[in-house]
């Protein structure tokens, strides 16, 4: 079963936000924490953990906007 990773709302009023930067290679091992991806909104840059442990597939481009909800990988 995969995890879907989405972008999250990092605060109120947040309705997208930018990916910033893959911390993790496509098809690498990633444990529950790790940081995978950086998402930039209108006031911070934040660092995203892995939500479940697998392997890393990459959906989303670095540096695209996406909408809160979006679809940006997956965890198998």
């Amino acid at each position: 079963m995969s995890i879907e990773i989405r972008i999250p709302s990092l605060g109120a009023g947040m309705s997208e936000g930018t990916l910033t930067e893959w911390l993790a290679a496509d098809g690498a091992q990633v444990s529950v924490g790790d940081l995978i991806y950086s998402l930039e909104s209108e006031k911070t840059v934040q660092e995203i953990e892995a939500p479940g442990a697998g392997v890393l597939r990459r959906i989303a481009q670095e540096g695209e906007i996406y909408p809160v909800g979006e679809l940006i990988g997956r965890i198998e």
